[in-house]
Parts: C-alpha cells; structure tokens; sequence
C-alpha cells in the first residue's frame, strides 16, 4: 500500500486493474442502464458534456452525464464498488475521507466526441483541506479508441490552470501541455483514481460499443460538511470557479 499511496502523491493518478470482479460489474451494468435509459427520473442531474446539439428538432446526447444517480436509485450504494473504493481511497488519504458524490459518464457508439483537457478542481469550490480522489471505474473493456482515461502526470507545486467553458452548456477545458500524457486502458471492473489537480481527457467513442464508467468523489468529510454548508451538493450546473 504504501508504493501506491506513494505513487499517487507523487503523479496526481493511480491504476488499480480489479476493483471489481465481472458479476459485481453485471450488477452495476443493469442499474446503469436503467439510469441512462430513464430520462425523465435523471432529468434534473442529466448533461451532455459535449454541449447539447439539435439533430431534427432532438437533443442528441454525445457524452451522457448523470450526477448522484445513486440519489435516483439508492441500489447503486449496495454494489461492493462504493465500499472497495472508499477503503483504497481511506489508506491512500487518510481515515476521515467520505464519499462526496457519484456520476455515471456514457459515450455511446460512434458518437466520436472527446472530454478535453481539465482539472476536476476547477469545478470546485476553494476548500481548506485539498485532499481528493476520483475513482473512474470501467464498466465495459475500456482502450484508445472507445474512451479510455489520458493523465498527465502531475508536477510538484500545480495549481489550476486556467479553464473555458466548451459552447452550448459543455464541459470546462483548458490549453495545456499534454505531451506527457499517459494512455490508460482497462478491463471491466479495473479503475484510476485521481486527485482534483490532476489533467486528464478521453478521445471520443468511434466503436460499436458502449463506453460506460462510474465515478464515485471523495474528500474529507470535514470538507463535504463545508461544501454541504454553503449549498454545493454537486447537481447544480457546470460552471468555472470562482
């Protein structure tokens, strides 16, 4: 544990090859599934991190973004990936680290639109304590052409660069060097986790597949209390720090 708790000080993102074993994966499948199909319980906590495009008077969702799907279906707590997660995470960070919120990211087949660059901290709040971890769980073989995670390794010292807004209501992005970036595919039920400074992407899904990943957010629980405290609860919308 410690070589892993040293690696993830050290470059901002870890691999883990099997959180999860198939049927516990199953499992999480068909809740997932369920989520994505039903838009109108996810209304309220659905996006398309591509921005929303009109294709014959539609919505067309590129990369699907559902926020706390486990606040729609509470099932998903009793999947064994909630638990393995927190406990990496509470060896890695420390005792007092919580659960802060989950998401489900979707790019369906042949949808060929990339997650640019960012930060995940630039969505967030300034807290005291800068402790995080995400966990980007895959629920399907996950490699370079369907979407796998890309990480750059981070640098002592990084702070948040600066961030844009993609147009029509997409993700935030930023212009940075990525020639060190780290390609990292995984088997069903392999996961990453990284911290809130840490630059990542994903190239858009160009197979016949899905490319299904839940992530679960975690930060002291001191700090979910505070973010709680001043109304952040992760299912309002996407917008730049301030």
């Amino acid at each position: 544990m410690e070589k892993i708790r040293s690696k993830f000080s050290k470059q901002g993102y870890i691999k883990i090859d099997a959180l999860l074993s198939l049927e516990e994966v199953k499992a999480l499948r068909t809740i997932y599934d369920e989520l994505l199909q039903d838009k109108i319980a996810t209304a309220n906590l659905r996006s398309d991190l591509a921005g929303a495009v009109n294709t014959a008077g539609e919505k067309v969702e590129r990369i699907t973004q559902i926020m706390r799907p486990s606040s729609v279906n509470p099932a998903l707590l009793n999947n064994k990936a909630y638990e393995k997660a927190l406990q990496l995470v509470k060896d890695i960070l420390g005792a007092d680290m919580a659960l802060d919120f989950d998401m489900m990211i979707n790019k369906a087949p042949h949808t060929n639109t990339p997650t640019p660059w960012h930060q995940d901290a630039a969505y967030w709040i300034d807290l005291p304590d800068k402790r995080s971890a995400s966990c980007w769980i895959a629920l399907d073989e996950v490699f370079e052409e369907n979407g796998c995670m890309w990480f750059v390794p981070k640098e002592e010292g990084i702070t948040i660069f600066p961030h844009k807004n993609l147009p029509n209501g997409g993700a935030l992005y930023c212009e940075t060097d990525t020639t060190q970036a780290k390609c990292i595919p995984l088997h069903p039920g392999g996961c990453t986790f990284h911290d809130g400074y840490t630059l990542h992407f994903s190239k858009g899904n160009t197979t016949d597949m899905q490319r299904r990943a839940l992530i679960l957010n975690f930060r002291p629980q001191k700090m979910i209390e505070l973010e709680r405290e001043q109304g952040v609860d992760h299912t309002g919308a996407r917008k730049k720090r301030t």
